[in-house]
């Protein structure tokens, strides 16, 4: 016999996962097959129900919501198509502009969390590789080896990606003031003893990685609206039509996109809790709990609200066509660079003594 626990457990899982992939889905398909008002119509929809489901969550922590709010976003989504079936009422219309609007001002925060996010879970790593190397020399050589792997790949995907990203004068110029600046912060951050080669090549991989997303090549997938039929009455060519969308349509550099940013931005949170720990502090905290710090809180508040934070920043990257995303990803790199050296010079002797890790 079963035991319950396990029963539920994969019921929860199930209903998370079911979740994800009805946002992932029924957002480019809104913006396929109706309007851009509509997607932002139902993309507002969505966020307004996810903050009252993460409020919900917050003031009674219940593993029955998340099963519970599996039918609210169908729900939504055939609240959309009737909306959308007539002529839509000019308030509705409204809203989606502003929030459309209001997501696309919110570029900039976008980019400026997923930069210190990048940054600060590369520094973390950065610590725990200084650890190791105090265990033995197995472990030092290990680590050596890891990163000389890190900066080969990111060579090799850095010049794989060149004829695609540096496909103008001004991408090829910024490419190479990219790499130069790269190659002096961290030669400034060794003679200063300030960084390590774990951090070094960890960030390495995140500039290949923003690099490659410049010149990824836009006929590797279709647009959605192209691909789209009506749907048959028959069951068959319903999913037919269902499975090509989700094969052809699904914007795969939106999609890569999406799961690092919110992959980053999850270690982050994670590692909020550890910051600010003074010096005669244990890694796990006092009293193994973090509570009194204001970032377990930020914490709180980030992993809380996290459905809203899918929402809200896959919306953004379906709103932005190749070219914005293009320009979106140099900023993402020079403000990490920018972010990363200055965090390199100022700080202090007593910084380093207390970030040991960072000795090289």
């Amino acid at each position: 016999m079963l035991n319950p626990w396990f029963i539920w457990s994969a019921v929860q899982n199930t209903a998370r996962l079911s979740t994800a992939l009805q946002i992932l889905i029924f957002l480019p398909l809104t913006l396929a097959t109706i309007s851009n008002q509509a997607f932002l119509l139902l993309s507002l929809f969505l966020t307004i129900h996810s903050v009252i489901h993460g409020t919900i969550s917050l003031l009674w922590a219940s593993n029955a919501l998340s099963v519970l709010q599996v039918p609210m976003h169908p729900f939504l989504l055939l609240l959309c198509f009737n909306i959308f079936s007539s002529s839509p009422h000019p308030c509705l219309l409204t809203a989606a502009d502003w929030w459309g609007t209001l997501l696309t001002m919110s570029g900039p925060l976008f980019i400026v969390m997923e930069g210190m996010s990048s940054l600060l879970v590369v520094q973390k790593l950065g610590q725990g590789g200084r650890r190791l190397v105090g265990r033995g020399e197995a472990y030092q050589f290990g680590l050596l080896i890891s990163a000389a792997v890190a900066y080969v790949a990111s060579a090799w995907w850095i010049v794989n990606s060149y004829p695609t990203a540096a496909s103008s004068p001004l991408s090829s110029t910024l490419l190479g003031v990219a790499l130069t600046a790269f190659l002096f912060i961290t030669i400034i951050g060794f003679v200063l003893r300030r960084t390590n080669i774990i951090e070094s090549s960890g960030l390495a991989l995140f500039l290949a990685y923003n690099v490659w997303l410049c010149g990824f090549d836009q006929k590797s997938f279709t647009d959605p609206a192209s691909s789209y039929a009506p749907l048959l009455p028959n069951l068959m060519p319903h999913f037919r039509t269902l499975l090509n969308f989700v094969i052809n349509t699904l914007p795969k550099p939106v999609l890569i996109a999406l799961l690092y940013r919110l992959t980053i931005l999850h270690f982050a949170s994670r590692i909020l809790p550890t910051i600010g720990a003074d010096s005669w502090e244990s890694e796990e905290g006092v009293d193994s709990t973090w509570n009194d710090r204001p970032t377990s809180t930020l914490t709180q508040i980030l992993l809380t609200y996290r459905q809203s934070i899918f929402i809200t920043v896959y919306s953004h990257l379906l709103l932005l066509d190749h070219s914005s995303q293009i320009w979106w990803r140099w900023m993402n790199i020079f403000f990490t660079l920018v972010l990363w050296s200055i965090e390199l010079t100022v700080s202090s002797e007593d910084d380093i003594v207390e970030k040991e890790w960072k000795i090289d």
